[in-house]
This record gives C-alpha cells, sequence and structure tokens, in this order.
C-alpha cells in the first residue's frame, strides 16, 4: 500500500472544483490513499513538498495551471524528493500538459499515477526552474498581459484577443544568443527556449522539442519590417511563419539584450539584461502517457 501512497497538491481555486473532487475519489476507490493539500501563497508548494518528503509519499499530483505545475516541479528539484510527479492540468492554457498527451479530464490524468514514471528534463535560469519554456519578445508580454477575467470569458482565445489589442505597443528586442557551436545576434519579434513545445495559449513555437533529450530547443523569431502582419499570423495559427524560424538545439544558451528582455517563464515573468539557460537533464520522474509526442521513445 505504501508503493501507493500520494499527495495531491491543488491549487486553491480548485478547492471546489467537483470534477477533481470526483476523481479523487474515483482513485481513492481504486486503492490509493490519496491525500490533498491546499495552496494559498508563495511557498506553499515547496512547503508541501516538504511535507511529501517526510511523510513518505512515494508520488506528488501537481493541480492547477502551468504556474503551479511549474512551482511544484521546482520544489520537487529544490528539496530532492525521490517521489515522482504526476500532473493534473487545471488551467487555461494547460500548455506543457497538451503537448505531452496528458488527458484534461481529471480522473483519467490522475489514472497516470498507474503508468511507469519517465525521467524527464528541466530547464533552469539562475535559481529558478521551469517545466514547460520559456519565451521572450511580444508573445511574452501578451501572456504576461492576458488578464484572469478575460481568460475565464474566453479560455485560450484570450491571449489572441490580448495580442491583437496591443498592436500600438509592438516592438523589437534587439538580442545576442550565444551557445555552443551557435550564434546569433539581431532583433527579435518572439524567443522561445522549450522543454515542451507551447505557449501562451497553444503557440507552438518548438515543435520537434522532447524532454528526455539533455538539450533545450531554442525558437527565434526574427522581426521583419511588417511586424505587425507577422503577428497577426503567429497569434492566429503561425501559418507561413515556419521557414523564418531560426531553431537549435543545444544543452545551454546566453542570452544579452542592451535594453533588457522581457521573459515568461511557465506564467512567471522574469526580467534581465544577461541571461543564462541550461538543461537539467532527467532531473524529475514525471508519469507521461506512453505514446507521449514529448518523449523520444513513446511506447
Amino acid at each position: 500500500m505504501t508503493q501507493r501512497k500520494a499527495l495531491l497538491i491543488l491549487h486553491g481555486k480548485q478547492a471546489i472544483n467537483d470534477q477533481v473532487r470526483d476523481a479523487v475519489g474515483g482513485m481513492r476507490e481504486r486503492g490509493w490513499p490519496l491525500e490533498v493539500r491546499l495552496t494559498w501563497e508563495a511557498g506553499d508548494a515547496e512547503r508541501l513538498v516538504r511535507e511529501a518528503m517526510t511523510g513518505g509519499y512515494r508520488h506528488v499530483v501537481a493541480g492547477g495551471g502551468d504556474g503551479t505545475l511549474r512551482d511544484v516541479a521546482e520544489a520537487m528539484v529544490r528539496v530532492g524528493i525521490q517521489a515522482s510527479l504526476v500532473l493534473l492540468p487545471l488551467g487555461t492554457a494547460n500548455d506543457f500538459a497538451r503537448a505531452a498527451g496528458i488527458p484534461l479530464d481529471p480522473l483519467e490524468a490522475l489514472a497516470l499515477l498507474e503508468a511507469p514514471a519517465q525521467a524527464i528534463d528541466l530547464g533552469q535560469v539562475g535559481e529558478q526552474v521551469f517545466l514547460n519554456m520559456a519565451t521572450g519578445g511580444f508573445g511574452s508580454q501578451v501572456t504576461a498581459n492576458t488578464s484572469e477575467d478575460l481568460k475565464k470569458v474566453l479560455g485560450a482565445a484570450a491571449y489572441l484577443f490580448t495580442g491583437l489589442s496591443r498592436f500600438s505597443e509592438l516592438s523589437a528586442a534587439s538580442v545576442v544568443l550565444q551557445g555552443p557551436d551557435f550564434h546569433w545576434q539581431g532583433d527579435l519579434l518572439a524567443l522561445g527556449i522549450g522543454n515542451g513545445r507551447q505557449a501562451g495559449g497553444g503557440h507552438v513555437l518548438c515543435p520537434q522539442a522532447q524532454v528526455d533529450d539533455g538539450l533545450l530547443d531554442i525558437s527565434i523569431l526574427p522581426a521583419p519590417q511588417e511586424v505587425v502582419g507577422t503577428l497577426r499570423s503567429l497569434l492566429s495559427d503561425g501559418l507561413g511563419l515556419e521557414n523564418m524560424f531560426v531553431r537549435a538545439r543545444l544543452p545551454w544558451v546566453e542570452i544579452k539584450s542592451s535594453q533588457g528582455l522581457d521573459i515568461n517563464l511557465d506564467g512567471e515573468p522574469l526580467q534581465s539584461d544577461s541571461l543564462r539557460f541550461e538543461v537539467l537533464a532527467s532531473a524529475l520522474r514525471v508519469h507521461l502517457p506512453a505514446d507521449s509526442p514529448l518523449l523520444s521513445h513513446p511506447g
């Protein structure tokens, strides 16, 4: 029975989610002594992960949006817990979960507790860890400035609405990127540094990213002269943009920008004029579907 001991760290807003409550009940009926703890403020994820470690829990479940999933994954790495992680996606975008093929139905997602855990990579910048992707340029500003109320009404389409309404603020970022056998310098419209493949409510920036290859996928969209028209295509469906991207797969990359660069780290805003991103290879064991597109050897 101790092999099935699991702790669900659930975002406080989801406490009244009947689907989650039913799913937890369903897993308990299947023999899982699944306990639930709620987050309320900054630092709760790490505190609860420490509780899981001292309590001998073999599995941790992170329930919430992309930010909550990142917080729990980061806390597990920081604490050094040996438990495996299950992702229960309950946000608006659920970008990592969608790319990984994790079910959005709560009971089906929790049922991944019964699937084998896979060692996956994480990304790191400074002292911060990310599960999915770091984005920069105008796209990260759109994500950061999309209101919670708008997301409740429009869902993932809220990101598109926000982007289309902010053309007057559009400006390219001048950056230098340096990595092993890689150098790029110029003005960019969007930047993705991906462990996962998509961000901002379904915008695929790193289409070939895999979570177990020991590399970060770098995608740069250089700023053309007609930036407004390009942004409209990017936010709509990306048609015709593929040949404009500069791509690389690197274990680390350094970014410098004289005017500073806005970065969005799985929903967490970050601003600096010099950053180093690196991969933490096989940093965490996560229960993913056997046929997950993010695995280099699905099945």
